[in-house]
C-alpha cells in the first residue's frame, strides 16, 4: 500500500486509493466510512451534474445537505464514461486503484468497458466491489427497485403494520444501509486482508435484497424450525408481548418498554404500580397490556423519564429527532465534535459513523468536494 501525506497518514486505511463511481446512498455511505478510516477517496461524476444527491433536498451551499453528510473529505472527478477520451483519464486512476466500487445495474460498467475483468486487466489487484439490489445473477438482477421493495422482498414489512394492517414505511433506508454499505465495507476489508496473503484482487457481489434477510434471522429461523411463521404483533419481537411495546404518556409521548428479562420486568411492574394478579403476563396478555397501558397513560413522560431513569427497566421516553440531536448523552459521546461542509464555506456538524474512534482519521479537507474539482487534465496528442 502506497503511504499518503498529512493526517491521513494515521489512518488504518492510509495509503488505500479508492475509486467511487457509485451515486446515492449505500456506495457513497460505504466509501465514507473507509475515508475516515483514513483511505483517499475519488468520486467519478458525470460532468455538469455529478452525483444525484447534489440535487436532493434540503438544499446546503452549492449542492444538498445528504451530499455534504456523505461526501466529507473525498475528491471529485467530472469524467464522461462514454466518451472516447475517457479511457485516458480512467486508466492511470485504476492502476493506483486499491478498490472500486460501483452501483450500476449489473452489466451497464461492462458495456462501458469498465467490467471487472476490464479492469483487471490493468490492475490485477483490485478490489471490484459491485453494489445492486439482486446481485449480479439470478432471475431478479436486472430489476430496478428501492429500498421499500427490497425489505418487502425479503418479508420485513409483513411484521410492522398498522392499525388497518397495512406495512408501515420504515424511517430509515434499511436495505441500502444495513444491506448494502455495511456489507460492502465488511467485505471490502476482508478481501484487502486476503489479498495482503494472495495478492490477489477479486469481484465483490453485494446485493441488498440478499443481506436483508440477515436481519430476518429470529423470523426465518422460527418458520424453518417449527413450522410456525411470525405474523404482526403475534410475537415478542413485532408487539405481541407487554414486554416489548410502546406505551402512551398522559402528554401524548410514549414510552418504549422493553423489560424482556424476568428481573427487569419485575420492576417495571413496581414502578407502574401494576397489580400482582396480572404480572404473570403469560396468562393473559392482553390484559395486562392494558393495565400498563392505562397506568402508564395516567401520568406525562417526564414522570416516566424520572421514575425509569432511577432504576434498571430498559424503558425510555420515545425522543424526536430534534431531542436526539441536542442531546447532551450524544454531545458527551463527541458525537457531534467533527465538521462538514461543502465547497461555498457553509458548516454542519459531520455524519457520526460507526468506527472506534482510535481508527478514525478526520480528513486533511472536512468537507464535501465542488463537482470535478480533481478532474485531472486529458493528456495532450503523442
Amino acid at each position: 500500500m502506497r503511504s499518503t501525506e498529512g493526517p491521513a497518514a494515521a489512518g488504518p486505511l492510509a495509503g488505500v486509493q479508492v475509486l467511487d463511481f457509485s451515486t446515492l446512498l449505500p456506495g457513497p455511505l460505504a466509501t465514507l466510512l473507509l475515508a475516515e478510516a483514513g483511505a483517499a477517496v475519488t468520486k467519478v461524476e458525470r460532468p455538469g451534474t455529478g452525483d444525484e444527491m447534489r440535487r436532493y433536498e434540503p438544499p446546503f451551499g452549492d449542492s444538498s445537505v445528504i451530499f455534504a453528510l456523505l461526501n466529507r473529505g473525498k475528491r471529485s472527478v467530472e469524467i464522461d464514461l462514454k466518451a472516447p477520451e475517457s479511457r485516458a483519464l480512467l486508466e492511470p486512476l485504476i492502476a493506483e486503484a486499491d478498490v472500486l466500487v460501483e452501483q450500476f445495474r449489473p452489466g451497464v460498467m461492462g458495456r462501458l468497458g469498465l467490467g471487472y475483468d476490464d479492469v483487471a486487466k490493468i490492475n490485477p489487484g483490485i478490489i471490484y466491489c459491485s453494489i445492486t439490489g439482486f446481485g449480479q445473477e439470478g432471475p431478479r438482477a436486472q430489476v430496478a427497485a428501492h429500498d421499500i421493495n427490497y425489505l418487502g422482498e425479503a418479508g420485513m414489512l409483513d411484521l410492522t403494520r398498522d392499525a388497518r394492517g397495512d406495512p408501515v414505511i420504515p424511517h430509515a433506508p434499511i436495505a441500502d444501509i444495513g444491506g448494502g454499505a455495511y456489507p460492502a465495507v465488511m467485505n471490502i476489508l476482508l478481501a484487502l486482508r486476503a489479498r495482503d496473503r494472495t495478492g490477489e484482487g477479486c469481484h465483490l457481489d453485494v446485493a441488498m435484497a440478499d443481506n436483508v434477510l440477515t436481519w430476518m434471522y429470529w423470523a426465518i429461523g422460527t418458520g424453518q424450525a417449527l413450522g410456525r411463521w411470525p405474523r404482526p404483533g403475534g410475537e415478542l419481537m413485532t408487539g405481541g408481548s407487554p414486554r416489548y411495546a410502546f406505551y402512551r404518556t398522559a402528554d401524548g409521548r410514549h414510552l418504549a418498554a422493553a423489560p424482556v428479562e424476568d428481573r427487569f420486568w419485575a420492576t417495571f411492574c413496581e414502578v407502574v404500580e401494576l397489580p400482582a394478579e396480572l404480572r404473570d403476563d403469560h396468562a393473559d396478555p392482553e390484559a395486562t397490556r392494558r393495565a400498563v397501558a392505562e397506568r402508564i397513560a395516567a401520568r406525562p413522560a417526564q414522570y416516566w423519564a424520572e421514575r425509569f431513569a432511577a432504576v434498571d427497566a430498559c424503558c425510555s421516553i420515545v425522543r424526536t429527532v430534534e431531542e436526539a440531536a441536542s442531546s447532551l448523552d450524544f454531545a458527551a459521546r463527541g458525537l457531534w465534535d467533527e465538521r462538514t461542509g461543502d465547497a461555498s464555506g457553509d458548516e454542519l456538524p459531520a455524519l457520526h459513523v460507526p468506527l472506534d474512534p482510535s481508527l478514525r482519521c478526520p480528513p486533511e479537507t472536512p468537507r464535501a468536494p465542488a463537482l470535478g474539482e480533481h478532474t485531472p487534465v486529458a493528456p495532450g496528442p503523442r
